[in-house]
């Protein structure tokens, strides 16, 4: 057999050699640390003969694929121990996940989080005897019977799937007792998931159909070293302190759901600051950019989803409603909106491009086991913007998106991860469009990125069907990615609302429509400030940027003084001279996380000084009234616009 090294060398081995054989040919070290191998690209167990000749890779947890293969072991690992703890479990899914796995479940008599120190006393116990991993491949109805014989109903509807979309083998996995309907692989041995740990439980509906039965789900993570399990752990407890959830309601900033409806906002005044703070800077910044602002509806009628294409493929997450005796739609999406503005008239090839945005409020039908705070809502405002433009303008166009994309992350301190997602050949009648359109536009995507000199990812098979896509995933100061900004190119609506423009040549050509949003929805885009920030919003974000604490009554004149002046600069200020010690006051004004406070006592007041003391920082001293007043303006000024705007 000839094998290929990544470094282009080839060596010639037996017939029968395995993975695991090839990694200790290149070092014992390697074998140790070695979970999986790709030949050709194709996964593979490190237990099994390499199949034909081809060029390798041995994984290792340093390969996202290698640390994927880790954690769907754990996840069998773990439901052999839920199995021998609870006898007639019945399996569903346990796919690995990032940083870690779940596996759901219908374990009988299940009392909830008190039962995961005794699973992971079992898998400790499963680690210690180092139990081999076993691939089985076998006919689909060898497979049916087996399962019918274990009484796995639920992966009994797995393969009856597949026999439905023509499958006739399946692979199965085995360790011990255990067995699994699984695709793999897996690394060797039980013995390489020792540090992991156990995190919660939740319920979650069979197949994400809130109309199937409720399972267990367990959730968990591994590693391949006690120092990665602890860092993450750690990593863990700080997100907790950090979650919008929490912090959000602590800070009276919004909430969701209760008697105002599952994944529905309701934003108290100190959220509603941060929005409108938002809100305000898009808006000046997309001014500064040379976009036109517009509004559209929040419903239409349901023609309008039919020409656009979103009534046949999106309906299940649209909400309808009758207007008199006719059928309109909540709105999902602002786009065809957008369109009709566009169409509005006749359209010139002097007016492009014409950039179009809307800070436009939508609403999408979510299943309520993936709700979750200001993340995933029923109800959410959206950015967005379109650009309709010529085939010599795209470059030009893709490079200011970018910019303003990324002017908007850097703002925020945000790191940042691009991705340009391009159509799989293979299944080139799936995309709207034809391939030579594509062919033409992905090239252009990529080379506006490489002009900007911005590093990022091409993901064959990842763009929408409409069209190539640049996704930017922010990072946050946890390290933690984000879905960020995303800049879409559409060859579907275009065509489905005939939009043309007049050319100098006096003929109609078809106009290119650029789709972005930047901040995304704007809920998700504050519940990741919040966590960001840990609820120490920059100074121009924060609800109330200063509080005046007069010591006693005796300073209140004073303290309503310095009110006026941070008030007569634009700053969101009051004056707590509530009855409580200065001491106390100081404490509730942390806690709310105030980025500033001046403290006003006699000796202040007698010299027209106040004691200045930051969030987080403490005690600056005593500074001129003038001084504090331009410190905190300072400190809470917007951010410059791009372009010099």
């Amino acid at each position: 057999m000839r094998i290929e090294f990544p470094d282009g060398d080839v060596e010639v081995f037996e017939p029968g050699t395995t993975g695991m054989d090839v990694a200790e040919s290149i070092s014992r070290g390697l074998a140790k640390k070695a979970l999986a191998c790709t030949l050709d690209e194709r996964l593979l167990d490190l237990t099994v003969p390499l199949p034909a000749d081809g060029s390798i890779r041995i994984l290792t947890f340093a390969d996202d694929r290698g640390k994927e293969v880790l954690r769907h072991s754990a996840a069998h690992l773990m439901a052999s121990a839920v199995k021998s703890l609870f006898p007639g479990t019945r399996l569903g899914i346990g796919p690995a996940i990032e940083d870690g796995f779940y596996y759901d479940m219908d374990i009988p008599d299940f009392p909830g989080s008190s039962a995961l120190e005794g699973v992971e006393a079992e898998m400790r116990r499963q680690v210690e005897e180092d139990v081999p991993f076993k691939r089985q491949e076998m006919d689909l109805s060898e497979a049916l019977q087996l399962f019918e014989e274990l009484g796995e109903t639920l992966k009994l509807e797995l393969l009856r799937e597949l026999q439905h979309k023509g499958e006739t083998r399946v692979s199965v996995y085995r360790h011990g007792d255990f067995v699994d309907l699984c695709r793999g692989p897996h690394v060797p041995s039980t013995g390489l998931l020792r540090h992991f740990n156990l995190l919660g439980v939740a319920g979650a509906y069979w197949r994400g159909d809130e109309r199937r039965q409720m399972l267990t789900r367990i959730y968990g993570t591994v590693f391949d070293s006690a120092q990665g399990l602890k860092r993450h752990l750690q990593l863990l407890e700080e997100a907790r302190k950090r979650d919008h959830r929490k912090l959000g309601k602590e800070l009276e900033m919004f909430t969701v759901g209760g008697e105002g409806g599952p994944g529905l906002a309701y934003w108290y005044p100190n959220g509603t600051v941060v929005l409108e703070e938002l809100e305000r800077h898009w808006k000046e910044a997309h001014r500064a950019a040379g976009y036109q602002l517009i509004r559209t509806p929040h419903i239409a009628p349901a023609e309008l989803w039919q020409t656009s294409g979103h009534y046949d493929y999106y309906r299940d997450n649209m909400y309808f409603l009758d207007v008199e005796g006719a059928e309109y739609a909540l709105k999902p999406m602002n786009c065809p909106g957008h369109m009709l503005i566009y169409r509005g008239r006749k359209r010139s090839y002097r007016e492009l491009p014409m950039r179009l945005a809307e800070l436009g409020t939508v609403y999408r039908y979510e299943k309520s086991g993936v709700l979750h705070g200001l993340m995933r809502v029923r109800g959410f405002t959206q950015d967005d913007a379109h650009i309709f433009c010529s085939q010599n303008q795209i470059t030009d166009e893709i490079k200011g998106v970018v910019r303003l994309a990324l002017y908007f992350l850097k703002i925020f301190d945000f790191g940042y991860k691009i991705r340009l997602s391009l159509m799989d050949a293979a299944e080139a009648d799936h995309y709207a469009g034809n391939e030579e359109s594509w062919r033409t536009v992905e090239p252009v995507l990529a080379q506006a990125l490489e002009e900007m000199e911005e590093d990022y990812a091409p993901v064959t098979g990842e763009a929408a069907f409409y069209g190539p896509k640049i996704d930017i995933d922010l990072r946050d100061a946890l390290g933690r990615l984000w879905q960020g900004p995303t800049i879409q190119f559409d060859f579907n609506l275009p065509e489905r609302f005939d939009l043309t423009y007049v050319g100098s040549d006096g003929a109609a050509h078809r106009v290119l429509t650029i789709h972005r949003a930047l901040y995304g929805s704007m809920e998700r885009f504050v519940g990741c400030l919040i966590e960001h920030y840990a609820g120490n919003l920059p100074g121009w974000l924060a609800p109330m940027q200063c509080i005046i604490l007069p010591i006693t009554s005796e300073q209140r004149e004073k303290a309503l003084e310095v009110f006026r002046r941070l008030e007569d600069v634009g700053l969101r200020c009051a004056v707590d001279d509530s009855s409580e010690t200065v001491g106390y006051r100081i404490r509730q004004a942390e806690t709310s996380k105030v980025p500033f406070m001046l403290v006003i006592g006699e000796r202040e007041v007698r010299s027209d000084m106040a004691a200045l003391r930051v969030h987080g920082e403490g005690d600056r001293g005593s500074i001129p009234v003038d001084e504090a007043v331009e410190t905190v303006r300072e400190a809470c000024r917007r951010p410059a616009l791009p372009n010099g705007g």
